[in-house]
């Protein structure tokens, strides 16, 4: 589903403080209200890039997540940075791209990923995410980065402050099989 806590689709707010403690090697859960992540898996590390299993409610749900390389812009203060892309077989999700800007995204801003200078691609945006308009834009986006080396992502703050994040792509074919294994996705091309 694309309508989760805060208007941010289903990966959700307990997925990115799973995983924000995970990057920060911090066994704590977050303590501000929100709830709990479920039992998290660490499956490997692919470059730039971590694969997680997380049993949530007794689905599983798999993950995969890097922060940027790179970021530019004239910010006094960012919160996390951090791209996902997360499989939700209960659900029928798959692939559901998901970038979280570290500040609050201006209404109607425009948000972009562009990858390897050759296509860019249109994300909406939500408070402090951003994400593709639906599933066969996800599969399209995620298709590209598979291929690609390099991913960069621009938007604008809500007190106009112009961001860009550079995402390396290093390891994310192999992050991407790993968790398709894990929640036993159909790979690409064998559909």
């Amino acid at each position: 589903m694309r309508d989760g806590i805060l208007g941010v689709p289903m990966v959700g707010r307990q997925i990115f403080y799973a995983v924000m403690a995970a990057l920060a090697g911090l066994a704590a859960a977050p303590s501000d209200g929100l709830a709990k992540p479920g039992r998290q898996t660490f499956l490997g590390q692919f470059g730039a890039w971590y694969a997680y299993q997380l049993a949530e409610s007794g689905a599983r749900i798999c993950y995969m997540v890097s922060k940027p390389v790179r970021s530019r812009g004239k910010y006094k203060k960012r919160g996390d940075v951090v791209a996902f892309i997360t499989h939700r077989p209960r659900d029928g999700e798959r692939d559901v791209v998901n970038f979280q800007a570290g500040y609050t995204y201006k209404p109607g801003a425009k948000v972009t990923a562009r990858i390897d200078k050759e296509k860019t691609y249109r994300l909406m945006a939500d408070r402090d995410a951003a994400w593709s308009k639906n599933a066969a834009a996800d599969e399209i986006l995620v298709a590209a980065m598979i291929k690609g080396n390099r991913l960069v992502l621009k938007g604008t703050s809500k007190s106009g402050t112009a961001t860009t994040d550079t995402y390396s792509l290093k390891g994310f074919a192999r992050a991407h099989k790993r968790i398709n294994r894990a929640c036993k996705a159909q790979s690409r091309g064998s559909k």
